[in-house]
């Protein structure tokens, strides 16, 4: 269908100024009432929906079930003097798209369609926009004029004929400086075999001196995360200091409820992806303002069988990842970026049972808070935890983490490293800082630093998201691997220019990173040191013993009796703000179900010489899973009564 466009830019004429123009347009509610297209109670619903929301009218129609696609086409039409054009089926030239750049469109809902005589004719999903895109679309393309598009045309017809490029750019968004794609494992297993080598080698000079110069290494970061602990036990929250941050584009207005993008990553997900379709319809959300993605990659037939038996509601859709040289989390949700509607981006898991009220506190909370804030973590709890030890303790060691440690580190002001799930964004500060690492395998913890880098604040909120506790050994290892692989990771990419990162973070905040991530890998490697000690107050022999005197090694029983004190209680004062108090005996086993941390810590480090980019994923659905969300949520809540009780 061939566009009557408004008058080109450039055009002779009498034009009337904007305001005059905008005057003598037809309104959209007017048109409606005169056309008699659509019930006047639905028409006015509609209205209040497009007022209180950033929402535009055409949607709103939709959303309230007034008037169809084709109906608002139709208005547009009459609106705004213009006709629309069929994207499938007559596709835009590639040439014009490429000169503004396939994100570009998707992110202005314009796409330059093809040229007629000297003009070029954009088409858009949002013309109220238009008139501010036209001086710079002018100097792309010289004359323009202006075609409509159905919503969610724009995109379908981008990821057509531009996803290998789209694909590319997700997996280089994050500066080269800063992303773990730099990598390289060669130097890597260099400097490992020459560690590998003097540990070997220290020993046969002295064994005692190589273990009591380990130990050492062990307590002071023993120390540095029990510093940090205590420090989180007492954090109260305070003003936020430091320079104004200019807020960038998509702001949340204060009274306005904003759109807001759910990114779900799924991969092989047979057990559980008809469930989470489920649970997140529980969330208490106006539907016309939630944009659910549902992301899956192109070669996953497992989780696209699964999805095509679903009638997905209107706001939930499929974003299909085209395939690349990785396959990732983060490489997915940087794709699915693109093509979000949101102002707010959120992240959940497959397993995820969030409670419904979150996303209004996520709205109302970005709409007061100041533009430094520019992400909200929320906790995360597990509702499988009675089936065995191992998820008593990781739902202790989950309590302790989000009830006590990132509220505290949050509160001190510190870089805080974020969960992959459950987690918001502003979006125009996510797209300035480059989204996700796609190499990263805990990119949820790298972005959490990167956004401290550049002087923004992340908010834990007292909101609650049930998940699958991973509670089988060895599932268990191999997820944890992933993670403490992607710790160390993280900490060789940021520690590249030690003296920028302390320029960017602050003293306070680099040294708050350094006992997180430092100290969390040293644990972990070098815990089965700590745990050989228990054979000297059986009278056994040890090698420290013979350098080590006996007050000393009275004083290190003594430190090492403490830090166990504050993990106790830190675990105390985390299950009682969950109403978990009855766990409490199985913190006493922690030092041991963080044995295993250990086996993973070494797995971790292998795979950094021979693997550094694989995504081991965690198999969802096998541990429990099988609980429906409310069900879930009954359950948590009926514990938590009696507990209290």
């Amino acid at each position: 269908m061939e566009p009557v466009p408004l008058r080109p830019a450039g055009a002779t004429g009498s034009v009337p100024p904007a305001a005059e123009a905008a005057a003598a347009r037809p309104r959209i509610g007017d048109l409606l009432r005169r056309q008699g297209l659509a019930d006047p109670a639905l028409i006015d619903e509609a209205l209040d929906l497009h007022r209180a929301a950033d929402l535009r009218l055409g949607e709103a129609l939709m959303a309230t079930g007034a008037i169809g696609r084709g109906d608002v086409l139709r208005l547009l039409e009459a609106q705004w003097g213009a006709r629309h054009v069929d994207l499938e089926a007559a596709p835009a030239d590639p040439r014009l798209v490429a000169r503004l750049g396939p994100a570009d469109c998707l992110r202005l809902s314009a796409l330059p369609w093809r040229r007629i005589g000297s003009a070029t004719v954009i088409a858009t999903e949002d013309p109220a926009g238009f008139p501010e895109l036209r001086e710079r679309l002018e100097a792309l393309y010289g004359p323009v004029m202006m075609a409509l598009a159905a919503p969610g045309a724009v995109g379908a017809a981008i990821a057509a004929a531009h996803a290998p490029e789209l694909a590319l750019r997700a997996e280089t968004r994050v500066p080269r400086s800063l992303s773990c794609r730099a990598w390289r494992a060669g130097p890597f297993r260099t400097a490992a075999a020459m560690a590998a080598f003097l540990f070997l080698c220290a020993p046969l000079l002295s064994l005692a001196w190589t273990c009591t110069a380990l130990l050492a290494v062990a307590s002071v970061s023993l120390l540095a995360l029990c510093v940090l602990k205590c420090a989180t036990l007492f954090a109260r929250p305070g003003p936020a200091g430091g320079a104004e941050i200019h807020e960038l584009h998509g702001g949340i207005r204060p009274g306005r409820l904003p759109v807001i993008s759910l990114l779900v990553p799924l991969y092989k997900e047979e057990r559980i992806a008809l469930q989470l379709v489920r649970r997140l319809s529980k969330l208490d959300y106006p539907s016309a303002l939630l944009d659910v993605c549902l992301v899956v990659e192109a070669d996953d037939t497992v989780t696209h069988a699964t999805l095509a038996t679903a009638e997905l509601p209107r706001w939930m859709r499929v974003v299909v990842v085209p395939e690349g040289q990785i396959k990732t989390k983060p490489r997915a949700m940087n794709y699915a970026l693109d093509f979000c509607r949101g102002s707010v981006i959120g992240i959940y898991d497959a397993e995820d049972a969030p409670e419904p009220g979150q996303l209004r506190q996520v709205a109302e909370r970005f709409a007061r808070a100041g533009p430094r804030v520019a992400c909200l973590q929320g906790c995360l709890d597990y509702y499988n935890t009675g089936l065995n030890w191992m998820s008593r303790c990781f739902t202790i060691e989950y309590a302790s983490w989000f009830r006590v440690m990132l509220p505290g580190v949050a509160h001190l002001g510190l870089a805080v490293p974020l969960g992959g799930t459950t987690v918001f964004f502003r979006r125009g500060v996510l797209e300035a800082l480059g989204g996700w690492d796609s190499h990263n395998v805990t990119e949820d913890a790298d972005l959490g630093i990167r956004l401290a880098r550049a002087g923004y604040e992340t908010e834990i909120l007292d909101m609650t998201t049930w998940e699958e506790a991973n509670c089988i050994a060895w599932p268990w290892v191999k997820q944890r691997s992933r993670w403490l692989k992607g710790y160390a990771m993280t900490y060789a990419v940021h520690m590249r220019q030690p003296l920028r990162l302390w320029r960017d973070l602050g003293n306070r905040r680099f040294w708050g990173f350094q006992a997180m991530f430092l100290g969390t890998l040293l644990q972990f490697a070098l815990a089965p040191l700590l745990w050989s000690l228990w054979v000297i107050p059986f009278g056994l022999w040890h090698p420290v013993r013979e350098v080590i005197p006996d007050a000393a090694m009275a004083g290190l029983a003594l430190f090492f009796g403490l830090s166990e004190i504050v993990m106790v209680v830190m675990a105390a004062l985390a299950l009682r703000r969950t109403g978990r108090l009855r766990l409490l005996p199985w913190a006493f086993t922690l030092p041991v179900y963080f044995l295993l941390a250990s086996m993973a810590m070494y797995k971790a480090l292998a795979e950094m010489v021979q693997k550094p980019f694989y995504w081991d994923k965690t198999q969802h659905g096998k541990f429990g899973g099988a609980i429906q969300g409310g069900a879930a949520l009954k359950v948590i809540r009926g514990g938590s009564k009696k507990a209290a009780a």
